[in-house]
């Protein structure tokens, strides 16, 4: 029974992400994703670095400050610049997976925007 208990004080769950990288602010301080995965885990597992980028979303979602690139790792934006440099990489990324998409289906990328039915803020289909 202790084991279990041990074994579910150590999941990665968004509290647990949240509160490892509250020593991880600014990009200086950045950590990957499996040194993240393993501080919270002390284990080393690629189940456990996809668990935790759920969980980061899900944090972003709620609105916690979370950036990450590829350079820098996951940390805490220590001011609106490293939030700024965050969101600039997450647009370009997602920009650059719709353009290929287009180039698969043939089609423009403003046209491809409006196939795609995006919801809006609202959960409704445009």
């Amino acid at each position: 029974m202790q084991q279990q208990l041990l074994a579910l004080a150590r999941d990665i769950t968004p509290e647990t992400v949240l509160d490892a990288l509250r020593v991880h602010v600014g990009a200086a301080n950045g950590i990957t994703a499996a040194q993240l995965a393993h501080a919270i885990t002390d284990r080393f597992d690629k189940c456990d670095e996809r668990r935790l980028r759920t969980c980061v979303e899900q944090l972003r979602m709620e609105g916690h400050e979370i950036c990450a690139h590829p350079s820098d790792g996951y940390y805490i934006a220590a001011n609106a610049a490293e939030l700024e440099h965050c969101c600039t990489f997450l647009v370009e990324r997602a920009l650059t997976s719709l353009r290929q998409v287009a180039q698969l289906k043939r089609c423009a990328l403003p046209d491809l925007y409006g196939q795609l039915g995006l919801p809006t803020t609202t959960g409704e289909r445009q």
